[in-house]
């Protein structure tokens, strides 16, 4: 194969939802780039992106507690929650104008209505809940909220939780009827399918193993064929690593500045899934509880309905796991071969810091079926053993860096954008709320990679998505007309919802 012909404009590594996101909005921008995909398994969206590997909430920050820390003074700090739904309303519209565009159809093959709700039990954490409600309720993003301590309405709202339950404690959640579930394994695909009619060219079982700046300051590529055994040579102007687990390791061989002194720590996660259609139909929401004490962020427990091939299904979880690979189709010399010289010290220090996390996941990874139903009977009190089964979900590789708050070896539970200085490469690492936040990430992406095309591509962004560079927090007419045109477009029964 000739040098001329390997030469590209951009290439994505991995096949998940971020290169799909990236990809798309591209294609919209620059539609005369050439762009290449290299994914070393058979299918899109198979690994991280994948609806049984990912938790499938559309992470707007409605039932997720953890977004809303108690503060020292007693008072809730929103901010966190904030950013996370104004970053999901980026996602909702850039998916309303692929369908109103008809690059993809069929919206309710990866988005349906649902219910979000937080679920607390005990004095403290009732009263934790209301400030929350409250700090929550008067912000627009967040309209529509209820609350409630009266286990006659929690009847109404989660009876299979409410059935059954012996115990005298206080108990209150919140309900928000604009929540959504998000199948990002199907919403891959469909980008995926829309780029390859878009003349993308899609590589499946091609798996990168190395990553090299040239002399011109493009970047060589090298690809093994799985099929063949072959290995080709590309080069390109941008290269984005998008390959979930795997993406610190290539990282680390682009030699860039930027990829020193940060490490990966994997925690991969079990879910329950109930196998009786009758208990499945009983529930019909997405109940987030809080954490347990000592428990990372990513291990708050929660019962979620789920549409998987548009059927409903119910999942309990995560049991959190440890297992040193990177990518569940990973090798168990993940997390030996990513310490590097530059990243050790940053490993060390993290080890010494994470001490109750190591002990917290070997506590997990030990718990026997009984213990996990046990776990289960908290949310659902007459839960029965043989009406659930266990799943592996994905490996998330939590992203440990040296940081000015935290110090030397600080472990990070959220998605991390790195970037070469010149904007040639980028690399998502890190974990949740990772897929429902992919278009503000690739929005982050083109503005640090391509600054010279900002200018010219904006008027463009705004027609794709119209709040772009806009807060809807302090826009509460906008933030109603864009609710309800997503609303329409991608088929969500939110009609009834008044946006004040």
């Amino acid at each position: 194969m000739s040098n001329k012909e390997t030469k590209t404009d951009v290439i994505l590594i991995g096949a998940g939802v971020m290169s799909a996101t990236l990809g798309s909005l591209l294609k919209e921008l620059a539609p005369d780039w050439e762009i290449k995909v290299f994914e070393k398994l058979a299918n899109a969206g198979e690994e991280s992106s994948n609806e049984w590997n990912n938790a499938g909430t559309g992470h707007s920050a409605l039932c997720e507690l953890n977004y809303t820390p108690e503060k020292s003074d007693g008072s809730i700090d929103i901010s966190k929650a904030i950013q996370i739904n104004e970053q999901f309303q980026l996602s909702r519209q850039f998916w309303s104008y692929l369908v109103d565009t008809n690059l993809i159809r069929n919206p309710q093959d990866f988005i349906v209505s649902l219910p979000h709700m937080s679920l607390v039990e005990g004095e403290k954490d009732v009263s934790f809940l209301k400030k929350r409600f409250e700090a929550l309720s008067n912000n627009p993003l967040f309209q529509g909220m209820e609350f409630s301590d009266d286990p006659g309405k929690l009847m109404e709202w989660i009876p299979l939780i409410m059935e059954g339950r012996t115990s005298n404690e206080p108990i209150a959640a919140t309900k928000i009827d604009s929540g959504t579930d998000v199948n990002f394994g199907a919403l891959t695909g469909l980008l995926f399918d829309h780029l390859k009619s878009n003349n993308v060219e899609i590589n499946y079982k091609h798996s990168v193993n190395d990553i090299k700046r040239t002399t011109d300051g493009s970047w060589e590529v090298k690809v093994r064929n799985l099929d063949s055994g072959k290995v080709e040579s590309h080069t390109a102007k941008f290269v984005f690593i998008g390959g979930g687990g795997g993406s610190l390791h290539l990282l680390q061989k682009s030699g860039i500045p930027e990829s020193k002194h940060i490490g990966g720590f994997p925690v991969s996660g079990l879910f329950m899934v109930c196998n009786n259609p009758e208990v499945v139909a009983q529930h019909h929401a997405k109940v987030y509880g809080k954490a347990k004490v000592g428990a990372p962020p990513m291990s708050v427990p929660h019962l979620d309905t789920r549409f998987i091939d548009n059927q409903k299904s119910l999942l309990f979880g995560p049991f959190a796991g440890f297992s040193p690979k990177f990518l569940k189709t990973g090798s168990m010399f993940d997390l030996i071969t990513s310490v590097k010289p530059d990243n050790l010290v940053t490993m060390l220090a993290a080890g010494v810091k994470e001490m109750s996390l190591t002990k917290y996941l070997i506590q997990q990874v030990m718990l026997s079926n009984e213990k996990r139903m046990e776990d289960l009977r908290e949310f659902i009190p007459n839960a029965k053993s043989e009406d659930w089964d266990i799943v592996v979900a994905g490996q998330r590789v939590q992203v440990i860096k040296d940081t000015e708050t935290g110090g030397k070896g600080t472990l990070q539970f959220g998605t991390e954008v790195v970037t070469a200085e010149d904007g040639s490469i980028a690399a998502l690492l890190g974990a949740s709320p990772g897929a429902s936040t992919a278009v503000h990430v690739m929005l982050e992406i083109l503005n640090k990679c391509f600054p010279q095309h900002i200018k010219e591509w904006e008027p463009k962004i705004k027609e794709m998505i119209p709040s772009y560079g806009v807060p809807l927090m302090e826009n509460p007419e906008l933030l109603h007309e864009i609710h309800t045109s997503t609303a329409e477009s991608l088929g969500l029964n939110e009609k009834e919802l008044v946006y004040s």
